[in-house]
């Protein structure tokens, strides 16, 4: 390998904040009034207007701030109506946070298979709820990949099952002009370093549904100050539920907001951007024993990171993928026997008892992921591939 073939910029690189964005964080650092309730007035303003605007761009009547991603699944289940005595389906490419937010609830979780496109195998979903009689469908858009999701809407609402969309690694994606998370009762959304709005942490869910709403709000930690939220429901939907729902205490706070506005604003640029250098290393790394996943012409992409499959045995794909990190470029790999930072699979959760999922492992164990900062050049595109792709010749 060249010495000069290395990568401008690293793999775990973020983009610099704007400076809109570090003139609202200085606004909210002076004032000092970094929590979104005011006991008399509405102290804090951030928040509500994320709220207020995250919910224009998706559509949706109701949009609530809240500390995590993995908080938002929480909330949003157990706004729906699940508890510890439901069984809730979940596709079996995921993160670790989203059985997380379910065993956090003490629910049943059955895994369903996945496809050759990493995305819910539609007919054993529809084989799992016949089966389970699930009380929702927590439907995980792993790493970008979302499949028809009309087809999976439909076969919810005829079976009576609650959709709820993982939308963490799909904000602004889209099927057929429809935006990810407003398919279901609710969509959740991540503000975690590595995604599409970096705060550092944080979490939104979005849904039409008043009393989802009214009750994410309560379990959030609103004190009663329901009026300071950006799109709250009305008094009357939030007299059903004061005094039942306990205070969980995941309220998203002011400098989070204050930083993922802007953000908000340039997200169409940025997902360009994204996509962009998603399609230029696909385009680079041609190799018959290298295949991507099919996207579907309908959808709309949101890519932060590329996964393909390396057609080899195992020891084949460990060793290419150390010859790849001698040369600067550390890729992820699903087959591996245990969990590595952010890459993990089902297998290594022992708290799941699904271990039957034939078709899911043959997929992971070829499985390998690179995470794609929005500040790669072409040029950094290029090594990517040919660092890859000569590990495969050596």
């Amino acid at each position: 390998m060249s010495g000069k073939d290395e990568l401008s910029t690293p793999l775990t690189a973020v983009a610099e904040l704007s400076d809109k964005a570090l003139e609202n964080a200085n606004s909210v650092l002076k004032s000092g009034q970094l929590f979104r309730y005011g006991e008399n007035t509405s102290d804090g303003q951030f928040v509500a207007k994320l709220e207020t605007e995250f919910a224009k761009y998706h559509n949706t009547k109701y949009s609530v701030g809240v500390n995590s991603g993995g908080s938002a699944m929480y909330v949003a289940l157990i706004s729906a109506g699940v508890t510890k005595d439901d069984v809730v389906l979940l596709n079996s490419f995921t993160l670790a946070p989203v059985p997380g937010a379910l065993e956090n609830i003490g629910c049943k979780i059955k895994l369903v298979e996945i496809n050759e496109n990493l995305i819910v195998d539609v007919i054993d979903l529809e084989s799992k709820i016949k089966l389970h009689k699930p009380k929702a469908f927590l439907l995980s858009h792993m790493r970008g990949h979302f499949g028809d999701l009309e087809e999976i809407q439909k076969l919810c609402k005829e079976h009576g099952v609650l959709l709820i969309e993982d939308c963490a690694h799909t904000l602004g994606g889209e099927w057929n002009g429809k935006k990810t998370g407003t398919f279901g009762i609710a969509g959740c959304f991540s503000l975690q370093t590595y995604k599409q709005i970096n705060a550092g942490e944080g979490g939104i869910i979005i849904t039409d549904d008043e009393d989802v709403a009214a009750k994410a709000i309560l379990y959030s930690g609103s004190y009663g100050l329901h009026h300071q939220n950006g799109n709250a429901p009305s008094k009357e939907v939030f007299a059903k539920y004061e005094g039942m729902i306990p205070n969980y205490s995941l309220r998203l706070n002011e400098l989070a907001a204050a930083v993922s506005l802007p953000q908000l604003d340039s997200l169409e640029s940025i997902n360009n951007k994204w996509n962009n250098i998603y399609s230029t290393i696909q385009n680079h790394l041609q190799h018959e024993n290298i295949r991507f996943p099919d996207i579907n012409p309908k959808v709309k992409q949101a890519p932060t990171s590329i996964q393909f499959f390396l057609d080899y045995p195992s020891e084949r794909i460990v060793e290419i993928l150390k010859n790849c990190e001698r040369n600067g470029l550390k890729i992820k790999w699903f087959g591996a026997p245990k969990a590595i930072g952010f890459t993990s699979t089902y297998k290594h959760w022992t708290y799941l008892d699904n271990k039957d999922l034939s078709q899911t492992d043959q997929l992971l164990a070829k499985l390998c992921d690179i995470r794609l900062p929005s500040t790669l050049t072409s040029k950094d595109c290029k090594t990517i591939s040919s660092i890859l792709l000569q590990a495969i010749d050596d």
